[in-house]
């Protein structure tokens, strides 16, 4: 929808972005995201939506951020996929829910449990929410190529972040914590809010999509008596980003 001949909603048109976007969560992160392309241009800021374009290896690439929760998160991708980005990596932070997922490690989804209200106003709950292949497979790589604890699985996108975190004083409770049981035995790897959003829209729009995340903590580890330090630096999935769209772009010139 375009307001002023831009979209209406992230304040960009067509040729203010690459085929390639990095999309963050925190509008925080985008700057720091884009130093790392060549030639980074500040291009728009509105609401929760910040974009930079640049190049890697000659190719215009950039970054928007989508703010917190798959609502933003679904308008982000409808308006940046208008203006040309067939190509999206989700950047983020998760909670592990698996044991074998230790702060510090990268999560790579490969699907996401759907339990957000967005994307049931796309499809039925039936349809799954999954990872293009090419960019799961260029984010292992280049996750492999950093020597990187990483894990490639199912994630849940969820609404709520205090629905997770303090669920036994919502009126829900029961529902939530069943739930949650049947992701950890189902070895649902992490928590996260947008990769449901992200997946099913650019599947709809015949677009690509993939999502690394940062793991801060895991409760669950907590739970089972062992101590960690929390850790919130996000360098190594923003790192492991940028070189996957290096892959792509040599992939897709190949």
């Amino acid at each position: 929808m375009l307001v002023n001949g831009k979209q209406m909603h992230i304040g960009i048109t067509k040729g203010d972005v690459g085929r390639y976007c990095i999309l963050p969560g925190d509008p925080g992160r985008c700057e720091k995201i884009a130093a790392l392309f060549d030639e980074p241009k500040f291009i728009a800021q509105n609401r929760e939506f910040v974009t930079f374009t640049g190049k890697l290896d000659g190719v215009s690439v950039s970054v928007c951020s989508t703010g917190i929760g798959a609502p933003s998160a679904a308008i982000a991708v409808e308006e940046l996929f208008e203006c040309g980005v067939d190509t999206f990596i989700r950047i983020g932070t998760c909670g592990g829910i698996n044991q074998k997922v230790c702060p510090g490690d990268l999560v790579i989804a490969t699907g996401a449990v759907r339990q957000d209200g967005t994307t049931t106003q796309y499809v039925p709950i039936e349809f799954p929410a999954v990872a293009d292949p090419d960019v799961v497979l260029a984010l292992r790589q280049a996750a492999k190529a950093m020597e990187k604890p990483h894990h490639l699985g199912i994630v849940q996108a969820k609404d709520s972040f205090y629905g997770q975190h303090s669920p036994n004083r919502m009126p829900a409770a029961a529902e939530l914590l069943n739930k949650w049981d049947a992701w950890k035995k189902a070895g649902v790897l992490a928590s996260e809010m947008e990769s449901g959003a992200l997946f099913v829209i650019a599947s709809i729009l015949g677009a690509r999509a993939g999502a690394v995340f940062h793991t801060i903590w895991n409760q669950e580890r907590a739970a089972a008596g062992i101590v960690e330090e929390q850790k919130h630096n996000t360098i190594d999935a923003i790192t492991a980003a940028v070189n996957a769209i290096r892959i792509l772009i040599a992939n897709d010139q190949g």
